[in-house]
């Protein structure tokens, strides 16, 4: 199991009420909120192996140089424009504390964290997903990004979506995600990354083509076998699968098209290192009297038990 864990805390942080705190008054919800969530998934899914990944930067230098629009909107206090990468993405202010106490939970519980340098917590589970072939994959989001890594060989790879909280949580494999957006299924990862391309999303600062929305991409993306063939197409003018008005606006966006496909795409092959031993879910903590001191300060008791009890499963 592979756990988007900034998706995750900012979930908790925003799902959980401020109101909660330690014992000194330090807000403690995306802490509480995050533990709570780890405990269902390992009581509930029961993986064998576990790693919360992390963004060690959250605005990767070799995107934003190719898209200098890449989530400019999300930096604190730069200009949409002109912000270059490297600069602190807007987090709020009680939230950023709780991360480093979220990690040492953690590492206490013995449960492995991960990240690769220059690159995006999405790019970490691309890689260790595309790495495995001896369990099957459960992906653990609110991104939608992550829908592109989904798969069935050479071992399944699920991704567990909780846009809507984990109570909502959907599992989505290749039929779903084809069924869902209207791509082909034999290769449903894939084409979804095609159309977030063309579509574009406001979220990460991805323009798209102008006058192609989700429906039009699905189409387009299901007429050719990749990216790059979808792309020739655009040249090729006797190439009956593009209209001639479709075909106009994919070459009014030629710039964007010819540098997009590196930002959305999800890495496979980043340098990831491990913070931690091993990925295998101990059935007890590794160090019981850290944890037992993070809950007392911190005042999670509640959901440090109730980890503890989820990985004695």
């Amino acid at each position: 199991m592979l756990l988007d864990a900034a998706s995750m805390y900012f979930r908790a942080y925003y799902g959980v009420p401020e109101s909660i705190t330690a014992p000194d008054g330090t807000p403690v919800n995306a802490i509480r909120g995050f533990t709570d969530m780890v405990a269902r998934l390992v009581s509930e899914r029961k993986p064998t192996r576990l790693v919360a990944c992390l963004d060690l930067d959250w605005r990767p230098r070799f995107r934003v140089e190719a898209l200098p629009s890449y989530k400019a909107h999300r930096i604190a206090g730069g200009e949409p424009d002109t912000a270059p990468y490297g600069v602190p993405e807007e987090v709020p202010d009680t939230l950023a504390p709780q991360v480093p106490i979220l990690l040492e939970v953690l590492a206490a519980a013995g449960i492995a964290v991960a990240g690769a340098k220059g690159y995006e917590a999405d790019d970490v589970i691309g890689t260790l997903a595309a790495r495995e072939r001896t369990d099957a994959v459960s992906v653990v989001s609110g991104d939608r990004d992550l829908m592109q890594v989904v798969r069935e060989e050479p071992t399944p790879v699920r991704l567990i979506y909780v846009g809507r909280g984990l109570a909502k949580a959907e599992t989505m494999g290749p039929a779903e995600v084809a069924a869902k957006y209207g791509v082909p299924v034999d290769r449903a990862g894939e084409a979804y990354a095609e159309m977030a391309m063309l579509r574009g999303d406001p979220s990460d600062g991805l323009p798209g083509v102008p006058g192609v929305g989700a429906k039009t991409a699905a189409t387009l993306v299901s007429r050719f076998s990749s990216w790059h063939e979808l792309r020739d197409a655009v040249i090729d003018t006797d190439d009956k699968r593009l209209t001639p008005p479709v075909r106009a606006k994919l070459a009014a966006a030629a710039p964007y098209l010819a540098v997009v496909e590196p930002v959305v795409r999800v890495a496979r092959d980043a340098q990831v290192d491990f913070f931690g031993d091993d990925d295998v879910l101990p059935a007890e903590p590794v160090d019981p009297d850290r944890l037992t001191e993070l809950a007392s300060t911190w005042g999670l008791a509640g959901s440090v038990d109730r980890l503890v009890a989820a990985l004695k499963r």
